[in-house]
């Protein structure tokens, strides 16, 4: 006779136990695979709407190419700060792949 979740009634204690456990870890794992794709797209998305909000801060004057020279200028700053979410990202979303 099967009960619920496919552990057996009346079987062994030690066998129920060893079904539970098992069944527990498997539950925990697809937990933390959960939790570290919800890390990794929260963190991607910060590092796109920061640098967004950053480049729209941004009040360049002059001519196109004094303006250029201004977005480049801030994208040298922006950028590796960018990259550092990024990487963050990918190193807690392929952990334990």
């Amino acid at each position: 006779m099967e009960g619920g979740f496919g552990f057996p009634l009346g079987g062994d204690p030690e066998d129920l136990l060893r079904g539970l456990r098992e069944f527990a870890e498997q539950q925990a794992e697809s937990v933390q695979d959960a939790q570290r794709e919800q890390f990794a797209t929260l963190t991607l998305n910060t590092a796109v709407e920061l640098t967004g909000a950053a480049l729209g801060q941004l009040q360049t004057t002059g001519t196109a190419d004094e303006q250029a020279i201004a977005l480049r200028d801030a994208m040298r700053v922006l950028f590796p700060e960018a990259v550092a979410l990024v990487s963050a990202a990918r190193q807690g979303f392929m952990r334990e792949r």
